[in-house]
């Protein structure tokens, strides 16, 4: 396997184009899963104060394979502290709980539009930025008006934002509305609901024309538009296959082909970010 390309962030941090996601990695296990996954090249390993498993996160590296610098380690700031004081409260709240002295990417979960004070948390994790708690600040499943009002409010853009993406729920617009504004995509849920997906039979041929595996095939997909997709596995089999995509490309006929899987109701839980409350 080789190396892991990196893409460079609107703020100048470099990010490995594949991360390692963490949900429901708890207690020792997550934290052995998470160990494994480090050992073998993931770099990026992405959590949320939500997940409830951000002390897991810190004793794998605590005991990871490599030193702290070389890991891009990013959580998320849940809609019940948006308003500053509490967002302030619950940074550094995230980070003692991980035994962490600073976060590479911090970003707000979700925008909570019915609250309307995600500006607030906007404004909290800049001067987290400033005072040296984070290095990187973005946001998830923020629709582009959101990211539009805190660019005009602030006079700073996220440098991420993280949605969901997969071959039923493709985000063509969102993501071009990204790319014209040089906010980088990452794609959460990247492999979908990944029973119905290991059944497609269109990526199915098109895994079976490179001897790939579909999750690879969907993986590479992710990254040839331009987004990091964060998998998640507890196996370090499916962990080295998930990372192992950087040996072949996809022809614009093949991407053709996934980009046509597309729905409009692709969600997995129908979290639409103009409505969705996330506490």
């Amino acid at each position: 396997m080789g190396s892991i390309p990196e893409i460079k962030l609107n703020d100048g941090l470099t990010l490995p184009a594949v991360g390692f996601g963490t949900y429901k990695l708890n207690g020792n296990e997550g934290a052995n899963a998470i160990n494994s996954a480090i050992d073998t090249g993931y770099r990026l390993i992405d959590t949320a104060y939500n997940y409830e498993n951000e002390g897991t996160v810190g004793k794998a590296i605590q005991r990871a394979s490599v030193p702290r610098e070389e890991l891009r380690v990013a959580s998320k700031l849940p809609g019940r502290y948006h308003s500053y004081d509490k967002a302030v409260t619950t940074i550094q709240e995230s980070l003692y709980r991980a035994g962490l002295d600073y976060y590479d990417l911090y970003l707000i979960h979700w925008p909570n539009p019915k609250q309307d004070i995600y500006v607030e948390a906007w404004q909290a994790l800049i001067d987290a930025k400033k005072w040296g708690l984070i290095r990187s600040i973005g946001v998830c499943n923020f629709l582009p008006e959101h990211m539009e009002r805190l660019e005009k409010e602030t006079g700073t853009k996220p440098s991420m934002n993280q949605i969901e993406l997969h071959p039923f729920f493709n985000q063509e617009e969102q993501r071009i509305w990204h790319e014209e504004k040089n906010i980088q995509t990452q794609s959460w849920s990247p492999l979908a609901r990944a029973s119905e997906v290991i059944e497609n039979e269109t990526i199915g041929s098109i895994a079976d024309a490179h001897n790939k595996t579909i999750t690879q095939v969907i993986l590479r997909w992710h990254y040839q538009l331009g987004s990091i997709p964060i998998p998640k596995s507890s196996s370090p089999e499916r962990q080295l296959e998930n990372i192992s995509i950087f040996d072949f490309s996809l022809s614009d006929e093949e991407m053709g082909r996934i980009a046509e899987l597309t729905r409009p109701d692709g969600r997995i839980k129908d979290q639409d970010p103009a409505t969705y409350e996330e506490f």
